[in-house]
């Protein structure tokens, strides 16, 4: 009997995909736990109809991650730490200080965890923050660490 899976099942297959099965494990297992449906002409329909979705839904996810990625490219941000004779800076600049400030100084609300920081800021000067939007998709944050 081929199945439609509703959820991923270990050694059998991920959501969405069409297996075939025996025809008890289907009637036994699969069908009553709601793990699957019939492979219909109906389900099958409305597995395609879901996909078409999912890919629109995925498309405009990954639209709209670029044109934040274009805005984030010309923002500059300027974050103020306290420093000490000769430049050196008393602790560091972290994430969520750089979220902070981007949200002060442009309304951008840019989640902390999505920058990439390869390691602690620590000293004055230009520096250039990954930001993750999307999979593919990765903006460079332009931070400016004064005296403060």
């Amino acid at each position: 009997m081929k199945v439609i899976l509703l959820q991923d099942v270990k050694s059998l297959g991920k959501k969405g995909d069409i297996v075939e099965v025996s025809d008890g494990y289907a009637r036994n297992a699969i069908l009553p736990k709601k793990l699957g449906v019939e492979a219909t002409g109906k389900n099958l329909n409305d597995l395609k109809l879901q996909n078409q979705h999912a890919e629109k839904v995925a498309q405009e996810n990954y639209e709209s991650a670029l044109a934040l990625a274009k805005t984030i490219e010309e923002t500059k941000v300027e974050v103020k730490i306290k420093s000490g004779e000769g430049g050196r800076t008393f602790g560091s600049v972290s994430t969520k200080e750089i979220a902070a400030a981007t949200k002060e100084q442009t309304g951008l609300d840019l989640d902390k965890k999505k920058m990439q920081l390869p390691e602690a800021i620590k000293a004055l000067g230009t520096y250039e923050v990954p930001v993750k939007l999307h999979p593919k998709v990765t903006a460079k944050l332009s931070v400016h660490v004064v005296e403060g």
